[in-house]
């Protein structure tokens, strides 16, 4: 496949294929020759801003961004909390049982038990806006309206709004769309993430009647403008004495790292496999999340004995990703740890497993055990760095798009 560079100003895009680029040219001789002058570079093109502005008129016609969070309850009541947990617990990618099995386990006893706890927590975190991450994520949305040259829309991957609702969307905005940039907001991978909106995506695409180009953001955990806007968040909120930065990750079961290893020959097979080299580890979220903690510990000039990491929001009774946060946070509080630190990196966005699990049942159980000072730190939420950042994101997959299989 013949590869084009383009220059706009500072910045070189690559094109796969050089007919569009050869296309744009001829187009833009016709709108811009009393104005501009096209100029060969090494190979490629320089583009003045002109035909920058033209190139983004073009993408603005043929492109177009979801992106994807976990997910709320429409309100806090108990019949909205259990039908959002009936989708959410249903999914095959959360619990990984057999259809039958899973349905008796959900329906049968989750469901008849769990809602009314739920809503409670719910109920605590809930705003005047409604859902914290339904509010945020459409924050966000709004912000990256204004950065991009095409139609950004926003999806919950269980509750509303549904991606199919966001797809349609998008449509009716822009009915010549071609291509579908898919940002989920997850910095790691997971069956029970990543794995679940993408295929989710796909099946609604085979729905519709309109093809479109896939074009997916891989997990984003080692990236390094990512680390830098994380390690810079935390900064900002570190107080002027702390003793010890807790990195709090939604666990996953073990089974479901073994089932994401394409290779089936790495993950638990191989000692430390989480540190040894492997194919497998764009797929392992163990990996990953030590990656992003050692990188972000780096950043911060962190030592080994100032920071751990731990697992939240077990669920069932399989085995799962260990230690836990609620006893690591015990442990901690028993250890009288004076200035307790605490950071969510699996979230983008604050929501019930920050708020509530976090900010309110963690603190509790770090205080009783004999703990002093708790700070949360913020997700990035709707900070204007971070809505820049996934703008960058959407705009390179625009610039240079690459098909996902």
């Amino acid at each position: 496949m013949s590869l084009t560079f383009v220059l706009i100003k500072n910045h070189f895009y690559l094109f796969p294929q050089t007919n569009i680029v050869e296309q744009i040219a001829f187009e833009y001789y016709f709108y811009t020759h009393f104005f501009g002058i096209l100029q060969l570079f090494n190979g490629g093109l320089l583009l003045d801003d002109s035909l920058k502005y033209y190139f983004n008129i073009k993408m603005a016609n043929e492109y177009g961004a979801i992106i994807v969070n976990v997910g709320s309850p429409d309100d806090p009541s108990v019949p909205a909390v259990k039908r959002y947990l009936d989708e959410f617990l249903m999914d095959e990618y959360i619990i990984d049982l057999p259809y039958i099995l899973r349905a008796l386990l959900v329906k049968g006893i989750i469901l008849n038990v769990r809602p009314k706890k739920s809503a409670h927590a719910y109920s605590e975190v809930w705003t005047d806006e409604g859902s914290p991450l339904v509010a945020i994520t459409q924050r966000v949305t709004n912000q990256l309206n204004k950065m991009v040259p095409f139609p950004v829309e926003m999806a919950m991957r269980y509750g509303n709004p549904s991606i199919e609702h966001a797809i349609r969307q998008l449509l009716l905005k822009q009915p010549n769309i071609k291509h579908l940039i898919l940002i989920p907001l997850y910095p790691h991978y997971a069956m029970a993430t990543t794995k679940t909106v993408t295929e989710k995506v796909r099946s609604i695409l085979q729905k519709i009647s309109q093809p479109l180009d896939l074009i997916v953001q891989k997990p984003f955990f080692n990236e390094q403008r990512y680390i830098n806007l994380l390690s810079k968040s935390i900064q900002e909120k570190l107080p002027k004495q702390w003793d010890h930065i807790l990195f709090s990750y939604h666990g996953i079961p073990v089974r479901h790292l073994k089932k994401t290893d394409p290779f089936q020959n790495h993950c638990r097979k191989v000692k430390n496999c989480c540190e040894v080299a492997s194919k497998s580890h764009p797929f392992c979220y163990s990996h990953q999340v030590k990656q992003t903690t050692y990188l972000v510990a780096k950043q911060l000039g962190l030592s080994e004995s100032q920071y751990s990491i731990s697992f939240q929001s077990r669920l069932g009774l399989d085995e799962w990703l260990t230690p836990s946060t609620t006893d690591t946070l015990k442990d901690l509080g028993q250890k009288e740890t004076k200035h307790l630190v605490v950071v969510c990196p699996a979230f983008v966005t604050d929501c019930l497993e920050t708020i509530e699990e976090i900010g309110m049942e963690g603190k509790e159980d770090f205080v009783e055990a004999g703990g002093g000072d708790y700070t949360l730190v913020p997700c990035l939420n709707d900070r204007p760095d971070w809505s820049q950042l996934l703008a960058s994101y959407i705009q390179e997959h625009a610039t240079s798009p690459v098909t996902t299989p």
